[in-house]
């Protein structure tokens, strides 16, 4: 009898210890891990989504026509998440990235949202969330869930990059082209839709609009922030961008209204030497910006990529959110099963350094304070960003409870270690202010 017991405990422990892994990697990335930062944490509302679709009429694409770009409609697929009513049952994305094969590699996302929930009561700020190159929106759900339970809607384009490698001409004419125009357009036609009170999108309110972005998302966001095109982009695009570059007829087009706030995670500024904007780049911008990215970023670059970006914005109120040793891929979701049978297709989305979960959870929190001060103007919230030490591992709680301390840090003046972090998972950050000059 003993013997068959413990024959089915170690049978029962070894399946539980086979499936453990994917069953961690399966849970909805947008469900906060037990040491998230305070303000990470799921809002009040229930999640919904929806796709949607906006057709910009009669654009030139650099990516069709032989002589010229080919001129037709384009079709942009969005993905909306918004607050809804009640809590449901949830639902799973399916979606692709490119994998090392050239070819796509298909997975599941679970998700927290569902699809068809009944829209909650109420005004809401607007979010344009833009993925980064040869990504989709479904690999963002982590942060879209998250601000939608928290009271915001956010609408995030399907950029369709194409299936072939930045690295070549043709290949980047595409993000260089869809960032700007598809996030410029995206928005206008939102906020037209909030403003007319058309379906879903009549309970947002465009006149408090955030614009987020990663990577080549990133650029787009900066750009329609109020950063100036290079005029060396009309060459690259075929054309197609001739018209909105600095100095171009239509670059007033491209400046997204409204804006309180921007979040450029890893941000695009130069693309393999051809520069992105023409002078004064993002000294153009007024908008409180808060720049996210990683010590080690190699793909757009820290001290003479975003650092940069940061020190240039010299006219707006700007942050800077510096995970030490942390790499490019730190927006995308931790990899799904389907993308951890080769190195090439894990290194999409997981970091040497971090946990996944972890750098979701401390961009979520810190987004959620800058977003809730800077659009819903909830003044509160200036304690979880302002004066605080630059480096993470600088802060000093003299009083706090000893041990495995789950309680977060109350800040100022008690506790110099960062408001909303608990004591022992507050390390290898930086997080620095500059304010904007007239």
């Amino acid at each position: 009898m003993m013997g068959k017991t413990w024959i089915a405990a170690a049978i029962c422990a070894a399946a539980i210890f086979s499936v453990f892994p994917e069953s961690r990697a399966q849970q909805a990335p947008a469900s906060p891990s037990v040491d998230a930062p305070e303000l990470a944490a799921l809002g009040s509302y229930g999640i919904g989504v929806a796709d949607l679709e906006f057709i910009d009429k009669g654009r030139a694409d650099p990516l069709q026509g032989a002589d010229v770009p080919r001129v037709a409609d384009r079709h942009i697929s969005v993905k909306l998440w918004y607050p809804a009513a009640a809590k449901g049952g949830g639902t799973r994305y399916r979606t692709g990235l490119p994998g090392e094969t050239g070819s796509d590699v298909p997975f599941e996302v679970p998700g927290l949202a569902t699809p068809g929930a009944a829209m909650a009561k109420g005004r809401f700020p607007l979010v344009i969330l833009a993925h980064g190159y040869s990504n989709t929106p479904e690999v963002l759900s982590w942060l879209g869930e998250n601000l939608a339970s928290k009271g915001y809607v956010v609408l995030a384009p399907a950029f369709r990059d194409p299936p072939i490698t930045i690295r070549t001409p043709a290949a980047r004419a595409g993000p260089l082209t869809s960032r700007p125009l598809d996030i410029a357009f995206v928005a206008a036609e939102a906020q037209r839709r909030a403003k007319a009170g058309e379906g879903l999108l009549a309970a947002a309110d465009g006149a408090r609009t955030a614009l987020i972005g990663y990577s080549m998302g990133g650029y787009g966001v900066l750009t329609a922030a109020g950063a100036p095109l290079d005029p060396g982009l009309g060459g690259a695009t075929r054309g197609v961008l001739a018209p909105f570059v600095a100095g171009g007829p239509k670059a007033d087009t491209l400046k997204v209204a409204d804006v309180k706030a921007v979040v450029a995670i890893s941000p695009a500024s130069n693309l393999y030497g051809t520069p992105l904007w023409a002078a004064p780049g993002v000294a153009a911008i007024r908008a409180p910006t808060l720049f996210i990215v990683g010590s080690q970023d190699h793909v757009v670059g820290y001290e003479t990529g975003v650092r940069r970006l940061f020190d240039q914005e010299v006219h707006a109120p700007r942050y800077l959110l510096t995970f030490r040793e942390a790499a490019h891929s730190i927006a995308l979701i931790g990899a799904p099963p389907a993308m951890r049978e080769s190195f090439w297709d894990f290194d999409w989305f997981e970091d040497a350094v971090w946990r996944k979960d972890r750098l979701m959870a401390v961009q979520a929190h810190f987004i959620t304070a800058f977003l809730d001060r800077n659009v819903k103007g909830e003044a509160a919230k200036s304690s979880y960003l302002d004066g605080l030490v630059p480096n993470s591992n600088d802060g000093k709680w003299p009083n706090a409870p000893t041990g495995r301390y789950a309680g977060f840090s109350p800040g100022a003046p008690a506790s110099t270690i960062w408001k909303g972090f608990q004591p022992s998972r507050v390390s290898g950050m930086n997080f620095e202010f500059r304010p904007g000059e007239p």
